[in-house]
């Protein structure tokens, strides 16, 4: 019989042995646990077939179609398991700990292979793994304006021992209209929020936690609320450089591309520069002059970005103010400060 575990012991057993999805392949790819290996009992066309026997004829006979599916492929799910597992040892789940994990596990003991089943599946894993977001004891919102370079801040962080979550790192977005720009695709949110909890689960919650300011969304990636709603309570370290030497850093990250993708992103926010400053963008833009964009976009974005740090609380902010762009140094400054917070 299978070892049922939950989805608290998970990522400590996945340490030693494989995990096994077996739900369909379109599932697998709108979301997944991070490592997991997709052996899919049905395909995708499979699956609607027998959802649909179900809806129309019930359970019994929904599950005679689900035999006569798998029947002949049940040599090739064994190999597959055999192939991925560890000392003959797999951890299995699929969307409920259902009856398809259930059969899956039943068919490869018979062949000798030990399995232990997720109980509750997916649907319970994520649930679990989404509420302890909730549970860190101190986060620190590391703010500034666009240009600030905070997510090399947060790496230099790191590199000195912190614990960061790059939440722009996860999304493959940087947040704002160009934010996409130099990217790779997004994950879909749901494998997003199953990333950020695979990255959680690796922190000590009784520890400092580092994470850029940001809002709800990055691109199409939504925070979790259980997150969000802690980072707007958590104290703030805002670092002020000069717009001038923020949008030589800007130059430097975005004049790379091409031209046409910039041209797309000034136009997403043509209706916040307002006229006269998207045509003095665009005009900047067809002359090369990214000094000039990058000068004339910062005005809406640090409006945009001091509009946000009022809503917070001001006695929650701490102002640091720094004249260079020097992510290592501005790390050591910012442990120094945090460490008084504490």
């Amino acid at each position: 019989m299978p070892e049922y575990i939950t989805a608290n012991t998970l990522y400590k057993l996945m340490e030693s042995f494989p995990l096994i999805d077996v739900r369909s392949p379109a599932e697998f790819l709108n979301g997944h646990i991070p490592g997991a290996y997709n052996i899919p009992l049905f395909t995708n066309e499979e699956r609607a077939l027998v959802g649909t026997r179900y809806k129309k004829s019930g359970k019994d006979f929904a599950i005679e179609l689900g035999l006569e599916i798998v029947g002949p492929k049940m040599l090739e799910y064994v190999r597959q398991a055999k192939n991925i597992a560890v000392e003959k040892t797999l951890i299995m789940h699929c969307w409920r700990g259902g009856m398809r994990s259930a059969s899956m596990a039943w068919l490869f003991e018979t062949v000798g292979l030990k399995v232990y089943l997720l109980e509750g599946g997916y649907k319970n894993y994520r649930h679990v793994n989404r509420e302890k977001l909730g549970d860190a004891k101190k986060i620190i919102i590391l703010s500034g304006y666009t240009g600030s370079g905070k997510t090399e801040i947060l790496k230099a962080l790191q590199n000195k021992g912190e614990q960061i979550i790059d939440l722009e790192g996860l999304a493959h977005h940087k947040g704002s209209a160009f934010g996409a720009i130099g990217q790779e695709p997004q994950p879909s949110n749901e494998q997003f929020e199953n990333n950020l909890t695979f990255e959680w689960s690796k922190l000590d919650l009784n520890k400092p936690i580092w994470i850029e300011d940001e809002s709800i969304t990055m691109g199409k990636n939504g925070i979790p609320d259980t997150l969000f709603n802690t980072m707007r309570k958590a104290p703030v370290i805002r670092i002020e450089i000069p717009q001038s030497v923020r949008a030589l850093r800007l130059v430097k990250e975005y004049a790379c591309f091409d031209s046409a993708l910039l041209e797309k992103a000034i136009y997403r926010i043509a209706s916040r520069l307002g006229p006269q400053n998207t045509k003095a963008s665009l005009d900047a833009l067809a002359k090369n002059d990214f000094s000039e964009v990058a000068r004339l976009t910062l005005s809406y974005y640090d409006k945009a970005y001091l509009k946000g740090l009022l809503k917070r609380e001001p006695e929650s902010i701490i102002y640091l103010p720094v004249s260079d762009d020097n992510p290592d140094s501005t790390a050591e400054k910012l442990i120094e400060l945090a460490n008084k917070l504490t």
